[in-house]
């Protein structure tokens, strides 16, 4: 498939535009994130405590989006914060893939013990709510956004397995792969080069969505005080410093997390249109 056919069966589905559209954004924001944002994300004005957005009363043009409990500007804080949230989650995806492909296509090759050594690892792992196995992977290696990326890619890993796995074993069973067997290619180019292409479509669908989840887990283990440490901005420690001020100050509370949720939702149209476009049984002719 070409990029033009490729960018019409995509553009029919009209949210994961808008959802595109709004991540290149957010991403633009956070890559220039040191030039955007008015104010320096850790800069404490403390003359400013909780100082309301502009459009609400005693708001100020000097904090658009106000400021937090130890004045510090909130729109900064989101900006900055955006970068360490999409970096975790490109991180993790990246790190929970080449090891989820690699699993997955020696069990699907490797034949009937490696299988089920493998695929009986990856049960007992998905036996354990995600959130709960990530706080556990934090308890033994400690607070900090390494071991976070650590842990939401091992939390992610039985997914990438069993779809590389299930992939390849329907891939297996065609003609192309008898015939490469046949004129002797061996086992390792079978796997990468020969199958692993075909079972591309649903491994970048499946970690278009991986990718808004771990944004999604770094927030909840911020929030619990297991992810990034303060004074580095990320919205879910943002939510956590907040939680004490949701009747008095609204918008620390609110801000941060309908970030997380626009950011979440246009990850997961995109998703969504990745899939109709890449799958032939999904297409709508345009």
């Amino acid at each position: 498939m070409n990029f033009k056919e490729f960018w019409r069966a995509f553009a029919h589905n009209k949210g994961a535009v808008a959802g595109l559209f709004f991540m290149i954004i957010v991403g633009l924001l956070a890559i220039f994130a040191p030039w955007v944002a008015p104010h320096s994300p850790i800069e404490q004005y403390r003359s400013n405590f909780l100082q309301a957005p502009v459009w609400s009363e005693g708001g100020s043009w000097q904090f658009l989006f106000g400021t937090d409990e130890l004045g510090r500007d909130l729109l900064s804080r989101l900006i900055h914060g955006a970068r360490l949230s999409l970096l975790v989650g490109l991180v993790s995806v990246v790190m929970a893939l080449i090891p989820g492909v690699i699993l997955g296509l020696t069990a699907a090759f490797a034949g009937k013990w490696m299988d089920a050594a493998i695929m009986r690892a990856m049960d007992i792992m998905m036996a354990l709510p995600s959130l709960l196995l990530a706080v556990a992977i934090m308890a033994i290696l400690g607070p900090g956004l390494l071991n976070a990326m650590i842990a939401i890619s091992l939390v992610s890993l039985p997914a990438y397995v069993r779809l590389v796995r299930a992939s390849a074993l329907s891939e297996l069973q065609r003609d192309y792969v008898t015939a490469a067997r046949l004129s002797g290619a061996r086992t390792l180019r079978l796997m990468f080069v020969t199958v692993l292409p075909n079972c591309t479509a649903p491994l970048i669908v499946h970690a278009t969505m991986s990718f808004s989840a771990a944004i999604l887990e770094i927030a909840a283990l911020g929030f619990l005080g297991l992810g990034v440490q303060p004074p580095l901005p990320e919205w879910g420690t943002m939510l956590a410093s907040a939680r004490d001020y949701i009747e008095s100050a609204w918008w620390v509370v609110t801000l941060p997390g309908l970030t997380i949720l626009f950011s979440v939702l246009a990850i997961n149209l995109v998703g969504d249109g990745l899939r109709d476009a890449l799958d032939p049984k999904l297409k709508t002719a345009s």
